[in-house]
């Protein structure tokens, strides 16, 4: 019931912030307003507002984009409820839970795919990789593109995680994707999925043993302060997208859509640098707290989770595997 009605009163105050959107519209400023779950230090937020910046140089005033960070609107689920109702117009998500919508997207949850970041992003930036996007626009949903998040990696209360077997018996909190949750299973963990606004608590609690993310991740959302051990495995490569409602898209005309897709375009290009200075500047601050970094032998995971890749032999994520491990 808590849910419906925080959704319901998200729901109302967009409503009410779109019809002021038409009275903007009238003096000639088109505004996109964007919901996301991030801190405003992340680099993606950061990104977002390079976003604002670039789409009101392109327009010359006539566009713009307010930003509502911090699980303001609600999760990303309830923000992706709002963008194909057309009362939100942007959001960000992260690949996996995307697999809901298209189940293309579930690739991004199955580890060790991905050489490493160069073999990652000549994917991405492919033809295969705007696919991948274009997937979500049968569920009102325009994907604009994607954001680096890095490689997750375990982090955990009581023990590192060095080996497999030490996720034995473990409560791993995992992204709401049931391919994520088979991958933790895969390795040996049990996989929970909780929200990510309820994870420092869900640590807290004991509800889990663990959760596993990219570093800028991890240290932003002081989730070190209980799980004091991360383990860089690096088992997925999981991107954020940057998804638009299409009613809204659609809503927009043919040079309005250039001035959004070009901005786009720019603030990935800003976040991919600030991505690579934010990771390690979050593992040097975890370490100066105290946090013990491991970095574990891959070899043992990667063999570890060859049943799982075998077990999509003959499917269609079977041959997107196949397609990837070409690149």
């Amino acid at each position: 019931m808590l849910r419906y009605i925080k959704l319901t009163l998200s729901a109302t105050a967009l409503l009410l912030a779109s019809a002021c959107s038409q009275n903007e519209l009238k003096g000639e400023v088109t505004v996109l307003r964007l919901g996301h779950t991030l801190d405003t230090q992340h680099s993606v937020h950061k990104a977002m507002e390079y976003l604002g910046e670039r789409l009101d140089y392109y327009s010359d005033g006539t566009m713009s984009v307010v930003i509502y960070p911090s699980s303001q609107l609600g999760t990303e689920r309830e923000m992706v409820e709002l963008l194909q109702i057309g009362s939100l117009a942007m959001t960000k998500v992260s690949a996996s839970p995307l697999e809901g919508f298209a189940p293309e997207m579930k690739i991004f949850s199955i580890p060790y795919i991905f050489r490493d970041n160069e073999h990652f992003w000549r994917v991405l930036n492919s033809d295969l990789g705007d696919e991948l996007l274009s997937g979500v626009e049968d569920f009102r949903l325009k994907g604009l593109g994607y954001y680096d998040a890095g490689s997750r990696s375990f982090y955990t209360n009581d023990k590192p995680i060095e080996t497999p077997s030490d996720l034995n018996g473990l409560k791993i909190r995992v992204l709401n994707s049931p391919t994520a949750v088979a991958t933790v299973r895969a390795l040996g963990g049990a996989a929970t999925p909780v929200a990510w606004g309820e994870l420092y608590t869900a640590l807290q609690q004991g509800v889990v043993d663990g959760a596993e993310n990219n570093p800028p991740s991890y240290y932003l959302s002081r989730h070190y302060e209980i799980a004091r051990y991360y383990s860089l495995d690096e088992h997925t490569s999981v991107p954020d997208v940057m998804l638009a409602s299409l009613p809204v898209w659609e809503s927009l005309n043919e040079q309005q859509q250039t001035w959004l897709t070009k901005a786009m375009e720019d603030s990935v290009e800003y976040q991919r640098e600030l991505w690579k200075t934010s990771t390690q500047a979050s593992l040097e601050k975890v370490k100066a707290e105290g946090v013990t970094v491991v970095t574990p032998d891959k070899a043992p995971f990667v063999e570890a989770v060859k049943p799982f890749h075998k077990s999509f032999e003959d499917t269609p994520i079977g041959d997107l595997i196949t397609q990837i491990k070409a690149m």
